[in-house]
């Protein structure tokens, strides 16, 4: 699938850091409980690191004691792609950025946490840039 932005991989490794290429671009994980946005509770839009584009709202972020930040629900539904992924011996729902293909974590649903959709979507801190709301 094409995406809006799409540049060689030589041009991601400059732009981005050796850490978020690693997750980013090659699909990989950040450490538990490591994450920049893991507990943060500031109101804001978090957008993808990779290419900007407002991926998740402040107001849809909750506790799973994951180790990961969770969200219940994308800003906008277009605002992500969901891709089946069946590496690691299981089958699970990969998370990427509709706008760049940027991978940006996971999907699972029927976890039964108490959130409007029964989904969670737990997201790499270093593929999100939190904009804080103003005032």
């Amino acid at each position: 699938m094409p995406y809006d932005v799409e540049k060689p991989d030589e041009q991601w490794r400059e732009e981005l850091t050796p850490a978020e290429y690693a997750v980013l671009r090659q699909a990989g994980t950040e450490p538990a409980f490591r994450g920049e946005y893991t507990d943060t509770k500031t109101a804001g839009v978090y957008s993808c690191r990779a290419c900007g584009s407002e991926l998740f709202r402040s107001d849809t972020k909750f506790e799973s004691h994951c180790g990961w930040p969770s969200f219940y629900d994308p800003k906008d539904t277009d605002a992500v792609e969901l891709i089946e992924d069946r590496s690691h011996g299981m089958v699970r729902t990969e998370v990427r950025c509709a706008r760049c293909g940027s991978h940006l974590g996971h999907v699972f649903q029927g976890e039964g946490y108490p959130t409007p959709t029964d989904q969670r979507y737990c997201i790499n801190s270093i593929s999100l840039t939190l904009a804080p709301d103003e005032g």
